[in-house]
């Protein structure tokens, strides 16, 4: 049971994250506010190494750095295939795969799972799926090079589990300060690079990367921005009449919760010796568009799609069945 409760927790805060890290990327560049939002998010980490404790042994920094690595290089790909084909497609099969990754590589290991959790596990799935599809009015033609792209950003993100799961308890958040220190160099350098090739236009080159659908992707390191895609029209008022101050909360909003949701997965994947806690926690991970979307139905008065609204139900039946499992 703590084992879901911390998942949930960690995905509705990834979402909470995603939606604020939408609403900046609206008024910068996607890898801009990526990049920003993880260097924030150091500060919390660090305030919880303290508190929390933890040791930077030789297994924490090497399984750190094999989390930002893998963190770093999902989002980039991410940002890419959504550059370049339609996000109703690309974002789900991303999202699936962050979700799916983890569980191979659980079963490959010999992790039994029983009738209930195999079906609850299912169901989240195909809940992750349908929330996270939404409509693309871009026009974009589906590509093989797309697909690919979405394909191995899935497999980045979902590492990042992986690498967490992999990591000694007893380094507690000194994992987490790795591998966040990690992304901020990949993706502040990542940053730097698209500003002199692109100098200007930050607002277009926020469009571009999916129709402004790309939220804090690569800081929660949890998979697919939805928030565009939730929230495809105009940004909310308060971003519109005060664009810097909004601007500055809504990216310091986004890497803190990020943060925080990111010490919830690890505590979660460490709670339990269980072996289907590395699978069970994957999923639930990827559930984190939900929160994006609700969020943006509640502030910028976004309607859900049917679609996403039987994902929801859905997520919810398989969080009772991974509980009961």
């Amino acid at each position: 049971m703590i084992t879901v409760l911390l998942g949930l927790a960690g995905a509705v805060v990834y979402g909470a994250a995603d939606f604020l890290g939408g609403l900046a990327s609206r008024r910068a560049r996607p890898v801009s506010v990526t990049a920003v939002a993880a260097a924030v998010g150091v500060a919390p980490l660090l305030v919880g190494l303290a508190l929390l404790g933890g040791r930077f042994g030789s297994e924490a920094a090497l399984w750190g750095a094999v989390a930002g690595v893998s963190g770093g290089a999902g989002v980039l790909l991410l940002y890419a295939a959504l550059a370049t084909g339609p996000m109703s497609v690309l974002s789900p099969l991303t999202a699936v795969f962050t979700a799916v990754v983890p569980v191979a590589v659980a079963l490959l290991r010999g992790t039994v799972l029983s009738a209930l959790g195999i079906v609850a596990l299912v169901v989240a799935v195909v809940a992750v799926v349908l929330v996270a599809a939404v409509p693309d009015r871009g026009g974009a033609r589906l590509t093989a090079r797309g697909v690919v792209t979405a394909a191995a950003a899935g497999c980045g993100l979902g590492g990042i589990v992986l690498a967490y799961d992999a990591s000694p308890p007893d380094a507690g958040v000194a994992t987490l300060v790795v591998a966040r220190v990690v992304q901020v160099v990949l993706l502040g350098t990542a940053a730097v690079v698209v500003a002199r090739l692109r100098p200007g236009g930050a607002a277009h080159d926020a469009g571009a990367a999916g129709g402004g659908a790309v939220g804090s992707v690569g800081t929660a390191g949890g998979g697919v921005g939805s928030v565009g895609a939730a929230g495809g029209g105009a940004p909310v008022g308060a971003v519109r009449s005060r664009p810097g101050r909004a601007l500055v909360l809504a990216v310091v909003g986004c890497g803190v919760l990020d943060a925080l949701a990111n010490v919830f997965i690890q505590a979660g994947l460490h709670s339990s010796d269980d072996p289907s806690t590395l699978p069970v926690m994957s999923v639930l991970n990827a559930l984190y568009p939900i929160g994006t979307v609700v969020l943006a139905g509640v502030v910028l008065r976004e309607r859900l799609t049917a679609l996403q609204t039987t994902g929801i139900v859905l997520a919810f039946g398989a969080s009772v069945g991974l509980a009961l499992s």
